[in-house]
């Protein structure tokens, strides 16, 4: 059952003119607004008012929930909810940028996508026309009696409070209809609508089942080849051993292999770590490309931990192993916990599927960093990471499809060091 509702509403007055979104967070058992957002944006379109609320309902219920939370995403723009679902596509490159975020918000949740008509969506409405109202005033979107308490633009009723919208609060109306349908009609070809065709019963999305809809960004997962830190079996974090010679020939077998089809390599990204670099750089010189460093993929920091082997950790931090094993908030002594690695990877993650956008990318990394990746993908929890094993130079594959869903392809394939 789902747990939460956003309703989600933009516009502009002229399209473009003075624009704002609003955007409803609800607990879907009780319809209580938990969450309510919304910004003035200056002059914009309607359709960037509408993903920007979206946007804004998406990060309001992963703060309020976090990953994994299943919710329902209700709005009245047909456009947006069918791009979404990935059965309309995106001709408008200027909406493009705005639908992968909202799509890499999306994958962090378990949505489904659900057309509304207008009269249904009154509280996002309203706080869009609010927000309307203040960008024909050249001003910030402010809270309708709120204080001065809490970040503008944003508020969270917790379990006290009554819903937005109640009696007393009479929504305006909102951008023209008919300069939406305009448009909407803009953007998709004569095969996506027909002028004039009115918008069917509420669609959902797909479960991950039918066939993807559009072309995937691939991200090859690879770790890089055995260190002397690995060849012991000791923690190595952000300690920057060298390859071992039989490192450099398990990244050649991995160059070997990627070379030949079906890979069509397009993009290589590395971790700043030497090992790393160095299994990226022999890859990358095999396929006559040029390596980019990310932070991001760069390995845990495992603290005062690293160089130690498990045993000699547990001998000497009985109780901190203790705690980390069991919670990935726990951090190493000195170091880094899974759960502050893992939005620091995440972040990383969203940010190569949107810049490679359809292209094959090769990310070379380490152990924690591609657990991290495979587990969002999966929806997974944090408890996860320790479900996983991973071996030098193997390769996992995750592709992204803008409809929603990230399928896990491969998985800690050793294959070529056979």
């Amino acid at each position: 059952m789902t747990s939460y509702v956003i309703e989600a509403d933009g516009g502009s007055r002229g399209n473009p003119g003075p624009a704002g979104y609003g955007a409803v967070v609800k607990d879907a058992a009780d319809g209580q607004v938990l969450v309510e957002t919304a910004e003035a944006i200056g002059t914009q379109t309607n359709n960037v008012a509408e993903y920007r609320g979206l946007i804004a309902g998406l990060q309001s219920l992963l703060a309020l929930a976090g990953d994994g939370a299943a919710v329902e995403v209700r709005m009245d723009s047909k456009l947006v909810v069918e791009q979404m679902a990935g059965r309309w596509k995106i001709k408008n490159e200027g909406l493009r940028p705005l639908a992968l975020e909202a799509a890499a918000l999306a994958r962090r949740l378990r949505v489904t996508w659900r057309w509304i008509p207008r009269e249904k969506n009154k509280d996002a409405d309203r706080l869009a026309n609010e927000a309307m109202d203040a960008a024909a005033k050249g001003r910030p979107w402010r809270l309708s009696g709120s204080s001065a308490t809490g970040s503008p633009g944003s508020r969270e009723n917790g379990l006290a409070g009554s819903p937005a919208g109640g009696p007393g609060r009479k929504a305006r109306a909102s951008a023209s209809p008919a300069a939406a349908q305009d448009s909407l009609l803009d953007l998709l070809g004569s095969d996506d609508v027909s002028a004039g065709q009115e918008a069917v019963a509420p669609v959902a999305a797909g479960t991950g089942w039918r066939p993807p809809t559009t072309v995937a960004t691939t991200l090859l997962l690879l770790r890089h080849g055995e260190t002397p830190l690995s060849a012991e079996r000791r923690f190595s974090g952000l300690g920057d051993p060298e390859l071992t010679a039989n490192g450099i020939t398990q990244a050649e077998a991995v160059a070997a292999r990627l070379s030949r089809e079906p890979y069509g390599i397009q993009v290589v990204v590395s971790s700043p770590l030497r090992r790393a670099r160095a299994t990226a750089e022999i890859v990358a010189t095999r396929l006559g490309l040029e390596v980019a460093v990310e932070e991001g993929l760069r390995e845990t920091d495992f603290g005062d931990w690293e160089g130690y082997t498990f045993t000699e950790i547990q001998r000497r931090w009985p109780d901190e192993l203790a705690a980390w094993l069991a919670d990935p908030s726990a951090a190493p002594p000195g170091g880094e916990s899974f759960e502050v690695a893992a939005r620091r990877v995440q972040a990383t993650g969203d940010r190569l599927v949107e810049r490679y956008e359809g292209r094959t990318v090769l990310a070379v990394s380490h152990v924690t960093p591609i657990k991290m990746l495979l587990r969002l993908a999966l929806l997974a929890p944090l408890d996860a990471l320790y479900r996983m094993h991973l071996d030098l130079a193997a390769l996992s594959q995750i592709e992204y499809y803008a409809d929603g869903p990230a399928v896990v392809k491969a998985f800690n394939d050793t294959s070529h060091l056979r």
